[in-house]
């Protein structure tokens, strides 16, 4: 089968997202109301998923990983992948999951410039894999959650064992 998940659909921008004050959402010691998720969902795209859809968050590693000094980050991510099995029962029967991808060489590690490939390196010597992941590996993932109809609610996790603490 084909996907085609943009088929009839207009781009979102940054506009027709709602903020929690044009969105009503209710804040409280649990984050946000649970009632008020499908309006953080860009506006045009719940009425358009099939039943039998999926959506697919991407979180990352440092959500199940002890790495100092990246509490922020790691909170962040666990939030995003603690999404998954919350909206898999309040979506249903649309199914939700999350891929948590490890260290992967992508442009977003452009920052390290020079030091890029030690960077890697280092990551790689920690990794029972003993290299760093390829965008076609976190993609293959992905589309994995999406085209298995009984895998819902689940936080695929693809970092070659990174967080394992090697």
């Amino acid at each position: 089968p084909t996907c085609e998940p943009t088929k009839g659909m207009e781009t979102p921008t940054m506009e027709s997202y709602p903020s929690a004050s044009a969105s009503g959402t209710k804040m409280s010691t649990n984050g946000i109301a649970s009632s008020d998720m499908p309006k953080l969902a860009p506006p045009s795209a719940l009425p358009h998923l099939s039943r039998e859809g999926s959506i697919t968050f991407v979180s990352a590693v440092s959500a199940q990983a002890a790495m100092p000094g990246t509490a922020g980050l790691g909170a962040i991510n666990a939030a995003i992948a603690a999404l998954a099995p919350i909206l898999a029962v309040e979506l249903k029967p649309i199914r939700v999951n999350c891929v948590s991808p490890g260290v992967v060489d992508t442009p977003w590690w452009d920052f390290t410039a020079e030091q890029r490939e030690q960077t890697f390196a280092g990551f790689a010597a920690r990794t029972p894999v003993g290299r760093v992941g390829q965008p076609r590996e976190i993609a293959e993932a992905i589309a994995f959650l999406i085209g298995n109809g009984f895998t819902n609610g689940h936080t695929l996790i693809c970092d070659g064992g990174i967080r394992l603490g090697q």
